[in-house]
């Protein structure tokens, strides 16, 4: 079929080379498409692409609606996007999130084309802050945390997947963190905003929600189908004792994979209604030991081993108030190097006394 390359979406498989004005191809016979090869289409003004009518993971292809925004009016709004900080962008991105969720709160159904343009902008400047995203959990406060979320869920699990074998599926990686907890608008906000300990009714109305978020996108045809299925099985564990369908091992999407390692983070490092935030370096000691054979080991190795690429001279906060100046890494413990304290000059080992940690990186 021919359709226009505003209705791509990823997973399209190209069934005849795409030419331009010269005779050789854009686009080869072929190729399965991602965003950014559909960005290079639309760059190039392809008036048409004709593609398969199954995507390449064989589920049918429906083509949605031609963009009616004219090329212009789209510079010109990724111009003013491009002048904002990457800060800046953020802020603006979890304004737009909130009105978007009270508008799903209210009955509106997810508007696939309104969550790129919020998403998209962030996931394509991504390296300029890099390792700082582990940071981000820092902007939230427990009443604008849910807001926040979703946007650092994509952020992270996008960036650990750039230096993953699925480095090529980065954006829809993302997409998936983005809407992995729209289903939330669907519980009672007594529920979600509740002070104190969930009771164990309220915990199990929380569960519901990945399969209300993957209610919402299902029917939305330019969604691939790992998407959806990382969208469902984010809060399912490798050793089947997740929710919301208790599926383990292969039966888990790897895009659920990124999703999961990233949601846990952000959450157990964020400051929460009913939970305080923890040291980014104790969480991840916990994603390393306590949930070992739930995660994907690889997937939490290069988590933890991005977080922790600090050298000696690196200066740190204790959890004991006290600061000091990481001395030595040792590879396998490197959540718990040793390290000199400022006052008396003394050396110790945090891998030796498990009663203190990293509080936070200094400089």
């Amino acid at each position: 079929m021919k359709v226009h390359p505003s209705q791509l979406i990823p997973g399209c498989l190209v069934i005849k080379d795409v030419k331009g004005k010269t005779n050789r191809p854009i686009m080869q016979k072929n190729t399965v498409l991602d965003e950014e090869l559909i960005e290079i289409l639309q760059k190039f003004l392809v008036k048409e692409v004709e593609v398969s009518p199954r995507l390449s993971e064989g589920t049918p292809f429906i083509p949605g609606k031609v963009s009616k925004q004219k090329p212009t009016e789209k510079r010109e709004s990724q111009k003013d996007k491009a002048a904002l900080s990457y800060h800046e962008l953020y802020l603006d991105a979890v304004d737009q999130y909130k009105h978007m969720f009270h508008d799903w709160q209210n009955g509106k159904n997810v508007n696939i084309t309104n969550v790129r343009q919020l998403i998209n902008p962030l996931l394509e400047r991504i390296d300029e802050v890099g390792l700082s995203l582990y940071n981000f959990h820092q902007n939230s406060t427990k009443d604008d945390y849910l807001y926040h979320h979703s946007i650092v869920t994509s952020l992270l699990a996008a960036f650990l997947a750039k230096k993953s074998p699925y480095k090529n599926e980065w954006m829809q990686i993302g997409t998936a963190g983005f809407l992995a907890d729209c289903g939330m608008a669907k519980i009672d906000e007594q529920i979600v905003k509740k002070e104190g300990t969930l009771t164990s009714e309220e915990y199990e109305e929380i569960k519901k929600h990945p399969v209300l978020s993957y209610r919402l996108v299902e029917k939305i045809p330019s969604l691939s189908q790992g998407i959806k299925l990382a969208i469902l099985q984010h809060h399912e564990r490798l050793d089947r004792s997740g929710y919301p369908l208790g599926v383990g091992g292969d039966k888990i999407h790897p895009y659920a994979r990124f999703i999961a390692i990233s949601d846990i983070y952000h959450a157990m490092t964020s400051e929460r209604i009913y939970q305080p935030q923890q040291s980014p370096f104790k969480v991840i000691e916990e994603m390393v030991y306590e949930q070992f054979g739930k995660l994907d080991h690889p997937l939490v190795q290069s988590f933890v081993s991005s977080l922790t690429n600090f050298g000696t001279g690196t200066r740190v906060r204790l959890s004991n108030q006290q600061q000091a100046e990481i001395v030595f890494v040792e590879v396998n413990y490197p959540t718990r190097p040793m390290v000199r304290l400022d006052t008396g000059d003394k050396v110790i080992s945090l891998k030796d006394d498990q009663s203190i940690y990293i509080d936070e990186i200094l400089t």
